[in-house]
């Protein structure tokens, strides 16, 4: 458990803080005029009292009463321009955290994606970030109010009487000392908690993700006692952060009640002897009151400081990871589809091998089917020709060119894919299917539509194609996987990958919309995954694949005719079939 904050973490707030330095700035003069104002309010109320004491005038006094209400109105004015400007600077703040976090995200390799929960991830944007804009806008304001509250009575008091003063400040350092050893303690217990809440939230994600499964399998009792258990971690992480913070207020303020009560007794003694009137005595105990009440609410703003730093520390662990490298200078070109990939090797963690030694040859225009058992790197291999994951060591070429040349946006833009997992935005049909081309014609997208059997159940929704997509409603999944095929159809690539992409679709559908498919691929590369060896036998080569090798390549027939690897797989698969 980390116990300290990071070198630099505070450094790197107070730039972010700083880009928005005309509201910080306009915060801080109104917390001056706030501080000035409540400073000046005891005097005349004091000369007052002296005035009511002495007998003297009744215009005298109201002169005074005048001026410490006129400074009272002010000060309360000065509060509310500090309120406004503290929330639009902790808004900018949020604003930029979030919008820069998330420009990271799509920086980083998809590897990380793929190695840590999104819903730690969603945690860190979200509610990370929530909590950095309101602590820290808070914490500096507060703080630099009570330093300057402190300071200025620090200041006024000795004026009045240096013996009472030298004894207010001897006494008060107890409460920064309680303060400072409870925050060193809290900010464990707040890096903790926040940790713990990007964990639940993974965890609540995968199971509302997965609730159809989940309760298919009777597994809702399960998930309940391991949410539980995440949730009675967080609780006490929370419990013991809450804990920690919340002792700071109750002993600073019996620590300043002790100061207090000497004041009185101290003042109230000169008062008899005559080293002060009783208008001054009432002037020094305001101020002491006021003096000691910053240390009260900096020991509170140092809890909330230390849970916004912890929060801090988890963005900015995210924003310091690795960003894909930039392309290099490009001039975009159309390809024909020409792909070779040498003597290729590639593994997701080191201790466990999965593609050794690949070479592929595939010219243009020809289907490729790439099939074999579950694990076999089938997938990954898609992945690698993405540029997704970089391989080990090999190289993969297009049209002779190798891919790490190519600026990721140019190589992906020449591919159409479709996945057996499928992906639409909250946005309308209309801009989903022309995600990949938006310079698409209505007419081209109606006729895309058509050829994958979507326009049918498009137009049947409540606004057609201007029908917005939200998730979990609506389709199902086999019209879900429709839209997508008819994405990459519309965005018209010279190379297709389609991973499992009829998986969800029925058998009647799935004719159709593979001889909407065969038009499409005709003349493009196409690379094409599949489980259901029925769909790839008019593929130009199948490759079988197993344990990250090819073991036979050919056509259908010539694969079936060797009787090896793959027609034990097409013979099992037509077995279970019948």
């Amino acid at each position: 458990m980390k116990t300290s904050v990071k070198s630099g973490t505070v450094r790197r707030l107070l730039v972010i803080v700083g880009r928005h330095g005309w509201l910080c700035i306009l915060t801080l003069i109104s917390a001056a005029v706030y501080v000035a104002c409540a400073l000046l309010v005891p005097v005349f109320v004091g000369r007052a009292i002296d005035v009511i004491r002495d007998g003297g005038e009744w215009d005298e006094m109201m002169r005074a009463l005048i001026c410490a209400g006129t400074f009272a109105v002010t000060g309360g004015a000065a509060l509310f321009v500090q309120g406004i400007a503290n929330n639009l600077a902790a808004w900018a703040i949020l604003r930029e955290l979030r919008s820069e976090t998330f420009e990271k995200l799509q920086r980083l390799p998809l590897s990380y994606i793929d190695s840590h929960p999104h819903g730690d991830v969603v945690s860190r944007i979200i509610a990370d970030a929530d909590t950095v804009a309101d602590g820290v806008l808070m914490g500096f304001t507060q703080l630099f109010s009570g330093a300057l509250t402190i300071g200025a009575t620090l200041v006024i008091m000795f004026l009045i009487n240096p013996l009472i003063a030298g004894i207010v400040v001897v006494l008060t350092p107890l409460s920064a000392l309680i303060s400072g050893y409870i925050a060193r303690k809290t900010y464990s217990y707040f890096r903790a908690q926040a940790e713990l809440k990007g964990e639940e939230t993974a965890y609540i994600n995968e199971t509302v993700t997965g609730m159809r499964t989940v309760r298919a399998f009777g597994n809702g009792g399960k998930a309940l006692e391991r949410f539980k258990e995440i949730n009675g971690r967080y609780e006490v992480s929370s419990r013991n952060a809450v804990f920690f913070s919340s002792l700071v207020n109750p002993t600073t303020r019996f620590v300043n009640a002790a100061i207090y009560a000497a004041v009185a007794g101290i003042g109230g003694i000169s008062c008899i002897t005559g080293g002060l009137t009783v208008g001054s005595l009432s002037v020094f105990l305001n101020y002491a009151g006021q003096y000691t009440k910053p240390f009260n609410e900096i020991s509170g703003v140092m809890a909330e400081l230390q849970n916004a730093l912890a929060c801090a520390e988890r963005i900015f662990e995210l924003n310091d990871e690795t960003e894909i490298p930039p392309d290099p200078p490009y001039k975009p070109k159309a390809f024909a589809g020409d792909v070779q990939i040498d003597d290729m090797s590639f593994s997701y963690t080191k201790d466990r091998k999965l593609i050794e030694h690949f070479s592929l040859i595939v010219d243009r225009g020809k289907r490729v089917a790439v099939v074999g058992p579950t694990g076999c790197g089938k997938t990954t291999l898609i992945n690698l020709l993405m540029k997704f994951y970089t391989p080990d060591s090999g190289r993969i070429t297009l049209d002779g060119e190798d891919i790490n040349g190519i600026p990721s946006p140019v190589l992906r833009s020449s591919f159409g894919m479709v996945l057996q997992d499928t992906w639409l935005s909250e946005d309308s049909v209309r801009e989903n299917l022309k995600m990949g081309r938006p310079e698409a014609t209505d007419e081209e997208m109606i006729e895309a539509a058509k050829k994958c059997s979507c326009h049918g159940f498009i137009s049947r929704l409540k606004n057609g194609y201007d029908t917005v997509l939200r998730e979990g409603g609506g389709l199902s999944d086999g019209q879900k996987q429709l839209l997508c095929i008819c994405r990459a159809m519309l965005s018209n690539p010279p190379m297709l990958i389609l991973d499992e992409a009829t998986s969800s679709i029925d058998t009647m559908t799935e004719r159709r919309v593979q001889r909407a498919m065969d038009v499409l691929c005709a003349g493009r590369t196409c690379f094409i995954v599949a489980h259901r060896l029925s769909t790839i036998t008019g593929c130009d080569v199948i490759i079988a694949m197993k344990d990250g090798k090819i073991v036979e390549q050919g056509s259908h027939a010539e694969l079936m005719a060797r009787n090896g690897f793959y027609a034990e797989l097409y013979a099992s698969q037509f077995a279970e079939e019948q």
